[in-house]
């Protein structure tokens, strides 16, 4: 049947992935760093995401398609974790001001304010903390652009995603001065995070690597996809190692 549906100009996709989060479907994934119809059944050719896309490489055509399929879109989305379409669309998230996307795709970096927080009037004055030391968002290295600004000669911290619950002093001990990537070795795409780190560091002439994981065997995948990623990108980047225990402690630090 002929019908309307997404088309997607290789040429000009950066790689953003806020089409991505922008498709209620879940019909646009991101594979080898560009936004790609994952099948043609989960496009309902509506084109909601076409807002999403700051570089206009989203456009409705009409073509030769197989027809739209709901009940295959809700399968789509609990197997990608997401709330089928019938419970989310319609549903909208607060965003930003001057932001009419997902704030989770929003490539921005961040300013800590004061690290004493605001107790309510009356009540016992709160203990002054450390400040958090992110400097970047988003942090989930599926939704960083590969041309995000604060990643031009960064230094990285690659973290598996269980790493900030572990190791209590995180922020202060890894984090200060770096971009924070995470991901998750075992339950996330490797293959596609190599190509996306080696990317990533080639664009930007990244400076320095550090990874940080955790001692259970699943999570040495994240070391050999960064040292994967570097070979493949052909440039010279020192990668330091930092595996933590499950009781919090650092086990072992190496430099590469």
């Amino acid at each position: 049947m002929k019908r309307n549906i997404i088309r997607i100009d290789q040429e000009k996709c950066n790689g953003c992935g806020q089409c991505v989060t922008g498709c209620a479907e879940g019909a646009i994934q991101l594979v080898n760093g560009k936004a790609a119809l994952v099948s043609e059944t989960y496009c309902d050719g509506l084109g909601a995401c076409i807002g999403e896309c700051p570089v206009g490489a989203l456009t409705i055509e009409e073509r030769e398609a197989p027809e739209y399929d709901q009940t295959e879109v809700d399968k789509h989305l609990t197997n990608i974790g997401r709330l089928p379409h019938s419970s989310s669309h319609g549903t909208t998230l607060p965003t930003p001001q001057g932001f009419q996307g997902c704030p989770g795709s929003m490539a921005r970096s961040l300013h800590p304010a004061s690290s004493t927080p605001t107790a309510c009037p009356g009540s016992t004055p709160v203990a002054q903390f450390p400040a958090a030391a992110l400097g970047n968002w988003p942090v989930q290295l599926s939704l960083v652009p590969v041309t995000a600004p604060y990643l031009d000669r960064a230094s990285l911290l690659i973290a598996a995603d269980c790493t900030a619950f572990a190791f209590p002093d995180f922020h202060r001990r890894f984090l200060k001065g770096k971009v924070a990537l995470i991901g998750c070795p075992k339950l996330d795409d490797a293959g596609f995070y190599r190509e996306k780190l080696a990317n990533i560091i080639q664009t930007n002439q990244v400076e320095f690597i550090h990874v940080v994981y955790m001692e259970v065997p699943c999570c040495g995948g994240l070391v050999r996809l960064v040292q994967g990623a570097v070979a493949d990108s052909g440039c010279k980047v020192p990668v330091k190692l930092t595996k933590i225990g499950i009781a919090g402690e650092v086990l072992a630090e190496d430099l590469l």
